[in-house]
């Protein structure tokens, strides 16, 4: 039988990992100005733009009851503004992202995870409505929506490698994609194309660990991926170098056009190095034009 000194104490295990991530991304996102940026904005006005079916986190009060009547499910209306004002993120939290090369450094997800979340508290602090793609916390303002992304957010996924969600993107909002991208692009091709049919701008922000650029492996090497689903054991690592670098950037360059073709932003960060560069990149990628 559980007791509830055994249910306090699964919850706050459960909870423990979300007041750190969400004290060091607040910490983060005060360095940074807002300026200019931290400005409200009153948006195109309250037009109405569209019916969209309800989601999990929509209020009573938001539901268009006329609108529901005529079918067998409870319907939304987004406004303009709204729309505009939104910003979809999504954190890849993959195993791939848990590695780090060196015990001094943050791992690629936690890095990724905590410059999504300043990301959105700055954004949030500047009357924009914050939320995750694929409908899991439709966008929204205020200090528990940040808490509720925190939560999500301080979760594993078992799969190697991230596939970005286009779907809950509303038309002709914005949206970030955090990730290291290091496994198929087919995923994120589709979902940056089906983004841009509908209207969304945005930004990809490629997390790296130092060695994952520098390749400093020679000899006898076993490479696994961090699930252990994948293995390759070599005796000559050097003599991949030059292959595995290329690629590298030809990946990057195949991001890098990939924004350029759905009008988003392309960037590269290391965890090597501060993450106030990048979130203040982020920011600013973010920031729609008045």
């Amino acid at each position: 039988m559980t007791t509830s000194l055994t249910l306090r104490s699964a919850a706050e295990d459960l909870a423990a990992p979300l007041p750190p991530l969400l004290a060091e991304a607040e910490h983060l996102a005060s360095t940074v100005l807002l300026g200019d940026h931290g400005r409200r904005r009153a948006g195109t006005g309250d037009s109405f733009w569209q019916y969209r079916p309800a989601q999990a986190g929509d209020s009573a009060r938001s539901i268009d009851w006329r609108r529901s009547a005529r079918s067998d499910s409870n319907f939304v209306q987004d406004k303009e503004w709204q729309i505009a004002q939104s910003v979809l993120l999504w954190v890849d939290q993959a195993a791939s992202m848990q590695f780090t090369s060196d015990k001094s450094l943050p791992s690629k997800g936690h890095r990724a995870r905590l410059l999504g979340l300043a990301a959105a508290i700055l954004l949030n602090r500047g009357g924009e409505r914050v939320g995750l793609t694929g409908l899991r916390l439709p966008p929204k303002r205020g200090k528990q929506q940040l808490e509720r992304m925190a939560a999500m957010l301080s979760q594993d996924d078992v799969t190697d490698y991230g596939a970005p969600e286009a779907q809950g993107m509303l038309p002709h909002s914005r949206a970030l994609f955090i990730s290291d991208f290091l496994g198929n692009l087919t995923s994120t091709k589709d979902a940056l194309l089906r983004a841009a049919d509908r209207g969304v701008r945005g930004a990809l922000l490629q997390i790296l660990d130092p060695q994952e650029e520098a390749f400093p492996f020679d000899g006898r090497t076993i490479f696994q991926s961090m699930t252990g689903a994948v293995e390759h054991e070599t005796l000559k690592a050097g003599d991949l170098k030059a292959r595995y670098l290329d690629r590298l950037a030809a990946r990057k360059a195949e991001l890098a056009d990939l924004a350029r073709l759905t009008g988003w932003q392309f960037q590269t960060h290391h965890t090597g190095t501060s993450a106030n560069t990048p979130l203040l990149w982020t920011f600013g990628a973010l920031e729609r034009e008045a």
